[in-house]
């Protein structure tokens, strides 16, 4: 996950310097959703962790 939003934020900094604008905000929102699903599932991977060694 963290994967494809490390991509999609590369593909709007390419997108950004060519000057595609609507290609480079539609990429970034993209790489910002799929970051923060990463995040939400890291923390609830971790929270699992110390649950089931408790």
């Amino acid at each position: 996950m963290l994967y494809w939003a490390i991509l999609f934020f590369v593909v709007a900094i390419v997108a950004a310097v060519f000057g595609f604008g609507g290609i480079a905000s539609a990429s970034a929102g993209i790489a910002q959703v799929l970051f923060f699903i990463f995040l939400v599932l890291f923390v609830v991977a971790l929270i699992m962790k110390f649950v089931r060694k408790a």
